[in-house]
């Protein structure tokens, strides 16, 4: 990828105060095009500054597709389609390692009946033989499976209703009044 691609990709620096902003996913076929365009460009004779001009991209890059298409011609524009190490585990192993989590914690071996990232690494591994961080396993549930985390919604089966109406109605508003009860 060339200077003028990476910095139209890359998100915006992390500032502090403000959450970190996620850089857009790159268009690797947008971008092969557009030096598929510079190629038939070169073919046709045009110049690097006609490329530049045309194409809104920088002289640099100009002049490096411009290299590779003299050493190489169209194929060496072509670029390779993705960006970064291939991922550890198939799209296969992936669907493998979601039907094993679909079926829950117990029948995966674990006592209770909540995942854990730990959990969820551990059924990878065994599943796969590739050992996972947390951090890498709440990446591949979030964006190779499109999960969320969820947080079950269980309240207490001794629950009373009456008796915390009761509380709100008496004691919230005497403890509410009492002196400092509105300072932190």
């Amino acid at each position: 990828m060339d200077v003028s691609e990476r910095s139209r990709s890359a998100g915006q620096g992390h500032k502090p105060g403000r959450s970190k902003k996620v850089a857009a996913r790159r268009d690797f076929e947008a971008l092969r095009e557009r030096r598929m365009r510079a190629a038939a460009m070169f073919d046709r004779g045009k110049r690097q500054v006609d490329v530049v001009r045309e194409l809104g991209v920088s002289a640099q890059t100009a002049s490096r597709w411009y290299q590779a298409w003299a050493d190489g011609g169209r194929r060496a524009l072509a670029g390779t389609g993705r960006a970064g190490r291939p991922p550890k585990l198939s799209d296969e192993q992936v669907a493998e390692v979601a039907d094993a989590l679909r079926k829950g914690p117990k029948d995966n071996g674990f006592s209770t009946d909540m995942w854990t990232l730990a959990r969820v690494a551990d059924v990878i591994e065994h599943l796969t033989g590739v050992r996972y961080s947390i951090t890498q396993t709440w990446t591949i549930l979030r964006e190779r499976l499109g999960w969320s985390s969820q947080r079950p919604a269980r309240r207490a089966v001794e629950r009373d209703e009456e008796a915390i109406e009761q509380w709100a109605r008496t004691e919230w508003p005497r403890i509410k009044k009492a002196p400092g009860a509105g300072e932190p």
